[in-house]
């Protein structure tokens, strides 16, 4: 295709996408919320229970609406055009990268002794203590044939909180100690999007297909913060206390962009399908509303606790309208294996990181996941993931499928089948129509 004519058609598409999304995102906006409102209770996940509970290896099993998530050139499968609508799907994820959910039972309330504090700072990494949140809702997506069309509002923080800081509030400061806040951060985003994919047939020979797809996703960006600068420290000497940082963040609210994803799938036979997809091919959303840069100064020297009220601390903050400026959505590739048929199905996934981007890691992840249909109404589910930047978890899950109806649920629990093993909350809940 020439790429004149490709940019005219996506830029077509993105409008179309643009006028038909106001009322949907209302309605997802507002789902948004009340996950965000318990996100310190609940937990996260992926954008389908079903694929949640399979530790999120479904790019060669994902059909109808999630094909459209997973791997677009699945709605060119046959077999895997699965007409239906998801009512809504909800999931959640709040982690951390030092302390599970047993060292939050046992510490939390307790006096602390040394041997409690020597545990819990070890348990803290050098490059300090890491905090993710991340929901998704999904509303009213619907497929039809090698078409479907998706609504989804995301939500994501990432946090990363000095080692030193934390050894400050287990310990406090001692004579000659320096506390350093450098390498510490806090980034957030949300947006809603609108999504229009479509995959096509390009070979077939017998029970053999190849199949190529793209989605083309519409964004309307609801707020960001990108923390540009931090940096700070601060030294007990003799005279008192010494120090200086800065913290510069730019901040909007309000913003529009489009992302593009392709995909690509074989089937080998009637039991094995193959299939890889490049997520946020062109990505970013551009910010034009309030959009603002936010600074905070400051320095003391020989501050004691006699004179702390005094103006020893010297501050300089600013807040200031900025241009226009963009975020770059990650980009990933994702490739998938997996048996499709029979009453045991499975796939292996292999995801990477293609750039250095908010919430994604250049470290590759591998997914695997199983499900067992011993009773249709009644699916079981299992899978395992480990690499990127999250957590190795263990995942499981459960359905029901009753005339056309299904409800799925899944958990996450952490490296161990227990859950007290689990270093964050994370769950899923979706529903639908299947026609």
């Amino acid at each position: 295709m020439n790429m004149n004519k490709f940019q005219t058609q996506t830029l077509k598409a993105v409008q179309i996408l643009k006028y038909s999304l106001w009322l949907p995102s209302v309605l997802i906006w507002l789902a948004s919320t009340v996950v965000l409102t318990y996100e310190d209770s609940l937990a996260a996940g992926l954008s389908s229970a079903r694929t949640m509970a399979m530790g999120g290896a479904f790019t060669g099993l994902a059909s109808g609406v999630n094909a459209a998530k997973y791997n677009p050139a699945n709605l060119g499968l046959t077999g895997y055009k699965n007409s239906g609508l998801q009512l809504i799907g909800i999931s959640a994820n709040v982690s951390n990268n030092s302390f599970t959910l047993g060292d939050y039972n046992k510490y939390t309330g307790a006096f602390l002794t040394e041997s409690d504090k020597s545990y819990l700072l070890a348990r803290v990494p050098n490059d300090g203590l890491k905090l993710r949140a991340d929901v998704e809702a999904t509303a009213m997506s619907l497929a039809v044939g090698s078409v479907a069309f998706t609504l989804s509002g995301v939500a994501s923080a990432d946090i990363n909180l000095s080692r030193d800081v934390f050894d400050l509030l287990l310990n406090g400061n001692s004579f000659g100690d320096t506390i350093t806040i450098t390498g510490s951060h806090v980034d957030g985003i949300s947006y809603v999007s609108a999504g229009l994919s479509y995959g096509r047939s390009v070979y077939s020979n017998g029970s053999r297909q190849l199949t190529i797809g793209i989605t083309m996703n519409y964004l309307h960006g609801l707020g960001v913060q990108k923390v540009m600068e931090l940096r700070g420290n601060a030294t007990t000497n003799e005279s008192g206390f010494a120090g200086e940082g800065q913290i510069i963040s730019r901040n909007a609210i309000g913003g529009s962009g489009y992302a593009i994803d392709l995909g690509t799938a074989l089937r080998l036979n009637s039991h094995y399908t193959l299939g890889a997809k490049l997520e946020n091919l062109r990505g970013s959303i551009s910010w034009d509303k309030n959009t603002t840069e936010q600074g905070y100064l400051f320095s003391f020297d020989t501050m004691t606790v006699d004179n702390s009220g005094e103006d020893y601390v010297l501050t300089d903050d600013y807040d200031k309208e900025i241009e226009s400026f963009s975020t770059s959505l990650p980009r990933t590739l994702t490739v998938g294996f997996a048996n499709t048929s029979g009453k045991f199905l499975w796939a292996v996934d292999w995801k990477q990181g293609l750039n250095n981007a908010f919430a994604v890691s250049t470290k590759p992840g591998i997914a695997v996941g199983a499900e067992w249909k011993l009773i249709n109404l009644l699916p079981l589910r299992a899978g395992y993931s480990v690499g990127g930047d999250r957590n190795p978890v263990f995942s499981f899950g459960s359905g029901l499928n009753l005339l056309g109806f299904y409800l799925d649920a899944a958990v996450m629990t952490g490296s161990s089948f227990s859950s007290s093993s689990s270093k964050g909350a994370h769950f899923a809940l979706s529903t639908g129509l299947v026609f």
